[in-house]
């Protein structure tokens, strides 16, 4: 293996310089966990080092955390448990060192890679938007195993480690020395994130480091503990009593249950090593980290948490070629999804032309923009003065003509398909060659869209998903005719949006919002059968999707699913959906379009935050009632549910639709909330087999019809269970 360290000795500092070769990041395994064992015994028994400055070589990563292939190769729990004892036994002996060690932190400072920081005796942090620190490893189905638990719940209040352990959220600078997670912030040198100023900033922090090492070395620096409030204080004195501890895990275990249902064993895990610390000592608890640790390694929630984690990593990177510059980006359209693109857009740096024929829609589009960039404000994303250069680099009119100049063009105005068709050929004739022209669409197959265009190689579909800012995925759909550098310049302006992005073939409906559509059919039949929307949400909500299944569909867009839904029945010679369109064509007609008008399934209040049973919707659905075959029980729905979504998703690998198992199972869980413990269909698949599911269904189809008819493929992995779809 090559060499993960390289130290230099100054004026009586090491500077310890962590830089994994070929790599944009680093990460801890067992072999650099030995070489840093190896050169901490070298420190320590030289006699001219008097401290030492740890410190990354990458700007942009102190540590990523442990290597999640290691983790993976391992077979056993108790395997997974000697690896946390040989990252203890080194971090042990970095905290026990007689010489201070000081942690340079600069970049992303995450799982084992804060366990490392945690163990040296004063960390320093640059304050700038790449450094955040936390522990993420409830987010793989894991907890932090090297010493986390034991040393955030000594350096942090009790609310804060909890809050750090059981979310795995990152923590900015500023928030990371308000808790007593660092020592000291510096600020970065230079406003640019050029390479030049990355480099200064890192140097910079070295020698700050230096002198802070130095400073610990002659006493006129302190590693002073975090002062506590009174609060905090009233409350470790109530830890120390078994009435106190009962009463404070008992709330916190009933709030992990509230929003974990019990399908992720990790967060309860995580509390069960925090009440044994608090009951008999680090000691204990540290013992049952490593336990617990090693156990979670192997559960079925792991595995399917980490294959989320790898086809996360995989539709973060660009694997279709060099993309074509852009240098500006047109937006048409200023209804929530094209303003919203556009505020996105605008927020990573791209100069941008919007355009609305309605300049009243346009200064409406304007103050949304403005409104989002001032929440970014308020989050502390960005400054003033940046939100005020970002605001510079917008442009608008309403001419087409004011989209002329620009290298990247997205139509969102609307989605009906005469009026696409006509936009698409009046864009195409005003923009230049070399443009790149998509079409944000949720269901319109892109060639038929295209169909008199002249250039198809230029053009191509992209599905953003609503709420545009929190939703993570972008769904980009491929023609025939369009080009890999066609693709390749959609993927990368995606990625610089901060989405996480799949590329699906071309079709009715794509992927995600043909799954949704066949999940909606099932879920209408399960209305019509006497289950009220509340009460199925929170159905769903208990089986494990993050946002109840009524509330899918309100925010969605009736209106979407149903002209989606039309679409996709042309699709199936059967036309399995006709039956339950006439109540979303019911309450379309109605008006109820969801939770945009806040009227949907559900009635909304004002702020679009609380919602009721829509008495009108559900007067629709019982003039439409049928009867039960089956018990209504939670069970029944959530296989019926379930078997659909995943044999639709098998279908669409099996016709081409799907480009990989990967981009199926990224698409389900951030596109439509499937249950990521599950997965996503594909991993499920391989985790639990697909012969069960298969059984299910075929009982599903004698009581409920052709809807429940196993695909081809789906047949010939229940009949082989060494076959995967995901290696």
């Amino acid at each position: 293996m090559p060499k993960v360290l390289s130290y230099t000795i100054n004026d009586g500092v090491a500077v310890v310089t962590v830089d994994t070769p070929n790599s944009k990041v680093n990460t801890l395994s067992i072999d650099n966990a030995d070489e840093f064992k190896e050169v901490l015994n070298i420190l320590k028994n030289n006699d001219d080092v008097k401290a030492t400055v740890l410190i990354s070589g990458k700007p942009d990563c102190f540590f990523a955390g442990a290597d999640i292939n290691m983790l993976e190769s391992c077979k056993t729990a108790e395997e997974i448990q000697h690896l946390s004892r040989i990252c203890k036994g080194t971090f042990n002996e970095i905290a026990e060192s007689k010489k201070p060690i000081v942690a340079a932190i600069m970049g992303q400072c995450l799982g084992a890679g804060l366990e490392t920081a945690l163990a040296c005796h004063y960390r320093i942090a640059v304050r700038d938007k790449k450094t955040v620190l936390a522990v993420p490893e409830v987010m793989i189905g894991l907890l932090p195993g090297a010493g986390g638990t034991q040393r955030l719940l000594r350096l942090l209040s009790l609310p804060d480690a909890f809050d750090m352990m059981l979310t795995g959220k990152n923590i900015r600078p500023d928030k990371a020395k308000t808790i007593g997670l660092v020592h000291m912030l510096i600020d970065p040198k230079g406003a640019s994130d050029s390479k030049e100023s990355k480099e200064a900033t890192r140097k910079h922090l070295e020698q700050v480091a230096i002198e802070t090492a130095k400073g610990l070395v002659d006493g006129s620096i302190q590693a002073l503990p975090r002062r506590k409030g009174w609060v905090e204080t009233i409350t470790e004195y109530i830890m120390w009593f078994n009435l106190g501890r009962y009463f404070f895990m008992t709330q916190a275990r009933n709030r992990v249950m509230n929003m974990t249902q019990g399908h992720y064993p990790a967060p309860l895990r995580i509390l069960d090593v925090v009440e044994e610390t608090l009951k008999s000592g680090y000691e204990r608890g540290n013992q049952l980290e490593t336990r617990y640790f090693g156990e979670l390694g192997v559960t079925k929630e792991s595995k399917a948490l980490i294959g989320l984690f790898h086809g996360q990593t995989h539709c973060k990177k660009n694997h279709y070629g060099s993309p074509s510059p852009i240098k500006k980006v047109g937006i048409l359209g200023t209804n929530s999804i094209g303003a919203g693109i556009a505020e996105i857009t605008i927020f990573k740096g791209y100069p941008l032309s919007l355009y609305d024929k309605s300049k009243e829609n346009l200064e409406q589009g304007l103050i949304y923009i403005k409104n989002n960039l001032k929440q970014r404000v308020l989050r502390k994303q960005i400054s003033d003065n940046e939100k005020d250069k970002l605001v510079s680099k917008l442009e608008t009119g309403t001419e087409l003509e004011s989209i002329s100049n620009v290298d990247f063009v997205i139509e969102a105005s609307t989605e009906n398909f005469d009026k696409k068709c006509k936009l698409l050929l009046e864009i195409e004739s005003i923009v230049k060659p070399s443009c790149v022209i998509a079409v944000q669409t949720l269901f319109n197959p892109i060639e038929k869209v295209a169909k008199s265009a002249k250039r198809l190689d230029k053009i191509i579909g992209m599905h953003y998903f609503s709420p545009l800012a929190k939703s993570q995925l972008l769904e980009i759909v491929s023609s025939k005719s369009a080009t890999k550098e066609t693709i390749a310049t959609a993927v990368d302006l995606g990625l610089k949006q901060g989405k996480i992005v799949i590329v699906v073939g071309d079709g009715p409906c794509f992927y995600t919002t043909r799954i949704l559509c066949i999940l909606v059919d099932e879920l209408v039949s399960i209305l019509r059968e006497g289950i009220k929307p509340k009460q199925l949400e929170d159905m769903t909500k208990k089986i494990g999707w993050p946002m109840g299944l009524c509330s899918v569909v309100d925010e969605f867009g009736i209106d979407n699913i149903y002209e989606a839904s039309k679409v996709l029945c042309s699709h199936y010679d059967e036309n399995l959906l006709s039956k339950n369109l006439i109540i979303l064509e019911q309450l379309v007609k109605k008006g109820m379009l969801g939770k945009k008008i806040g009227l949907g399934l559900f009635e909304y209040d004002p702020t679009r935050k609380l919602s009721i049973d829509n008495p009108a919707a559900i007067k629709i659905i019982d003039d439409n009632k049928i009867s039960p075959k089956e018990s209504l029980t939670t069970q029944n729905i959530q296989w019926r549910l379930v078997s659909r979504i995943i044999n639709e998703a098998v279908l669409c690998l099996e016709e081409g639709t799907l480009k990989s198992p990967l981009d199926g199972d990224i698409g389900a869980v951030f596109g439509l909330g499937f249950p990521p413990f599950l997965g996503g269909p594909f991993r499920y698949l391989d985790i639990h087999g697909a012969e069960q599911l298969v059984k299910r269904m075929e009982n599903f189809r004698k009581v409920y019809g052709d809807a429940f008819k196993p695909c081809k493929l789906l047949i010939e992995h229940s009949k082989d269970s060494k076959k995967l779809f995901r290696s």
